[in-house]
């Protein structure tokens, strides 16, 4: 069955997305993930040493995000048809549906009027958007969509076919650590050395993937 756990996963995603209602109530493993990079950037991101204490605060989250994924996914793999719910758990670290729902807004925004594009693009692109015409916001839409689609889709999507829901979570641990400390300022050049190079090593295969698909 292990073979059927990344399309079951990527069908139920494609599908329903995160439900809106459990993230009111839940959030998502993401914010989970984030708070905790967060309490390890205030906590360590201080002193001599910077990148050392970078290395030491992406150790720890990888080492806190395998206990609870590898003791979650042996739990499920021990009963009958727990890959189901594997797959389930896995749809959190997949991006299809909002990346289609967050360029779908893009979209209805653009059919009331450019302020409205404008003011919806900027929720998904960095640039402002304010000197964009009607094709310029929709390429920005379209770029942003492309961009996102490997680390938001296909990296983990490859990864959970290589790891399981282990493997899913752990290049999202990642992924999130290099987007919120994987800069090169002054505070995190050092700090966050080690969690953008893991980053660009994870998803060196996918990235290409990505580029051949779009291609």
């Amino acid at each position: 069955m292990d073979a059927l756990l990344a399309p079951l996963a990527l069908l139920i995603e494609r599908l329903f997305g995160y439900p809106r209602r459990l993230y009111g109530v839940l959030r998502h493993p993401v914010v989970w993930m984030g708070a905790l990079i967060g309490w390890l950037d205030r906590r360590l991101n201080t002193g001599e040493g910077r990148r050392g204490r970078g290395v030491a605060a992406l150790v720890a989250l990888l080492i806190v995000t395998a206990l609870i994924t590898v003791a979650i996914a042996y739990a499920l793999r021990s009963i009958p048809f727990g890959w189901i719910a594997e797959a389930i758990l896995a749809t959190a670290f997949l991006a299809q549906k909002e990346l289609g729902r967050a360029v779908r807004a893009v979209v209805d925004a653009l059919d009331r009027s450019l302020e409205a594009g404008r003011r919806q693009v900027s929720q998904i692109v960095g640039r402002d958007p304010e000197q964009l015409d009607k094709a310029g916001v929709s390429r920005a839409a379209i770029e942003s969509l492309a961009e996102s689609a490997s680390d938001g889709v296909v990296a983990p999507l490859f990864w959970l076919i290589l790891g399981g829901l282990p493997g899913i979570v752990l290049y999202k641990a990642v992924n999130t650590a290099d987007s919120m400390i994987g800069h090169k300022d002054a505070r995190y050049r050092e700090f966050g050395w080690a969690s953008a190079k893991l980053d660009d090593l994870l998803n060196w295969i996918p990235a290409r993937l990505t580029a051949l698909l779009l291609c």
